[in-house]
């Protein structure tokens, strides 16, 4: 797999999470890089991925991946 950069304006680090919007639902879904870029999701690096938020009245769903200290319950404090 290729390395991504971050989606967000004028960050250069190393995606490590896809963001995917689920409008019908006003959910965010956060889970471990997509194998490829999809349109319409964002790849985000890990201090992003940490402090990715959604508007107000909407949820985020964090997926854990096994092994990844970035999905150990840390993320969003």
């Amino acid at each position: 797999m290729s390395t991504r950069p971050c989606s967000r304006i004028a960050c250069a680090d190393q995606a490590v999470a896809t963001l995917t919007f689920v409008y019908a639902d006003s959910m965010a879904v956060l889970g471990p890089l997509s194998t490829s870029h999809e349109p319409h999701t964002y790849d985000l690096c890990e201090r992003h991925a940490r402090r990715t938020s959604a508007p107000q009245g909407w949820q985020v769903v964090r997926h854990k991946v096994m092994g990844e200290a970035l999905w150990d319950g840390t993320l969003g404090r």
